[in-house]
């Protein structure tokens, strides 16, 4: 029987052997920033000490991971974090983090400074999946959003996964389309209620301009803030990809001649609720989307399965995910911290903290032939993380709460 994508994206990923709830786990079916590699973890290192710093170092700083898998990236922050004096380690231009020698930022290296970020710091995930067997006891896990956040929430590729309906505008109007949970074809349902529709209106116009635009997104991200305008196979898209699995010739077929739109009132109620949790900090969005001006007619829906992009089929055997309305999620949080926003591509956020893919200096390669291939591996990975085309073409929206918004969100 045919429902709404909203109900049937939330029994395929979140019920009763739902995709992120059974199994083992996301990374063996797509590849995002967490897994592409570590040097992802050491800057996000780095944007938790400017964090602390904001905060005046509290006894307690939190770090909650939001859809955190199987608790991938706490496990990586876990490991830098322990003997570290609040500055992840560097190695020049090894790709990682380059040494800020001078700044004054940069923390004194004291065996008190180093144990005071160890003993401060408290890790949780949230995730409806059952807690791993493995996970160190020092990482909270928990299905909701603990109250009352001082420090830092990441949401990495989770916003991407909150069910949202989909709608398509007809001669008669905007109309739900609804999905057969078993095979993935779709049927127009009834007309939109108030709410999506004022959220249609605002955010996703149906306009002969829209209509007649390109599909994607901009291939590079452009940089806004509210203060000026309003491993396994390969990673998701980034931006507003046109490689969405509905553009298979095996696929049932969509209801066709129709604008097609993706409702985020949902996801914005999500973030706003998860920066409704903060005491004071800073929440991150890590995902990949488009703004208002670029949003692609065809929608964004598709489904990953064992590193492969495959048809959209809700019934719990794959990843059904959908690109985010960034600057409607930015408007959502930014209405309840009450403070400025910024909205930048994970390039620029990674370079100005320090990630940069430099290779390493060739000279290195005649006194440590080891280390250079080390360093040049290392390099090449966050290559991948800053690609435009790829992973460096994600959004990172970074939500202050209570702190001033220049100290932790820019070099």
């Amino acid at each position: 029987m045919p429902i709404r994508w909203r109900d049937a994206m939330s029994g395929a990923l979140y019920g009763a052997g739902g995709f992120f709830v059974a199994g083992t786990g996301p990374a063996d079916h797509f590849r995002t920033s967490v897994h592409a590699s570590p040097a992802f973890a050491t800057a996000l290192l780095r944007l938790l000490t400017q964090v602390d710093r904001a905060l005046g170092h509290p006894s307690r700083l939190d770090v909650v991971d939001v859809g955190a898998g199987r608790g991938e990236l706490l496990l990586a922050l876990t490991g830098l974090a322990v003997g570290v004096s609040g500055e992840p380690a560097h190695s020049g231009r090894s790709g990682f983090i380059p040494p800020w020698s001078g700044s004054p930022e940069t923390p004194t290296p004291t065996t008190s400074a180093r144990l005071s970020l160890a003993e401060r710091v408290r890790f949780t995930a949230v995730e409806y999946a059952p807690r791993p067997e493995n996970l160190p006891q020092k990482i909270n896990w928990t299905a909701e959003i603990p109250d009352g956040i001082t420090g830092l929430l990441i949401a990495t590729e989770w916003l991407d996964n909150v069910p949202l309906d989909t709608a398509v505008h007809t001669e008669a109007g905007w109309r739900y389309l609804l999905v057969d949970p078993e095979t993935g074809a779709e049927t127009i349902g009834e007309h939109v209620t108030a709410e999506d529709h004022d959220w249609l209106a605002r955010w996703w116009p149906h306009t002969s301009t829209a209509a007649n635009s390109d599909r994607t997104a901009p291939s590079t991200a452009p940089d806004t803030t509210s203060g000026s305008e309003s491993g396994f196979g390969a990673a998701r898209p980034a931006q507003g990809s046109s490689l969405t699995a509905r553009s298979r010739s095996d696929c049932p077929e969509t209801p066709h001649r129709h604008h097609r739109a993706e409702i985020g009132r949902t996801r914005d109620e999500a973030w706003a609720s998860a920066v409704q949790k903060m005491e004071r900090g800073l929440a991150v969005a890590v995902d990949y989307g488009h703004l208002r001006a670029g949003r692609p007619v065809d929608g964004t829906l598709t489904g990953y399965r064992d590193g492969r992009q495959v048809h959209p089929i809700p019934d719990g055997s794959s990843d059904v995910t959908a690109h985010v309305a960034m600057d409607s999620v930015a408007s959502a949080g930014a209405a309840v911290a009450r403070c400025a926003y910024s909205l930048v591509s994970q390039r620029k956020a990674l370079r100005a903290l320090g990630a940069d893919g430099g290779r390493p200096p060739l000279s290195l390669a005649g006194t440590d032939p080891a280390g250079y291939v080390r360093a040049l591996a290392a390099a090449s990975t966050v290559a991948e993380l800053t690609d435009p085309a790829g992973l460096g073409g994600h959004w990172w929206l970074r939500q202050p709460v209570g702190i001033p918004p220049e100290p932790p969100v820019a070099r």
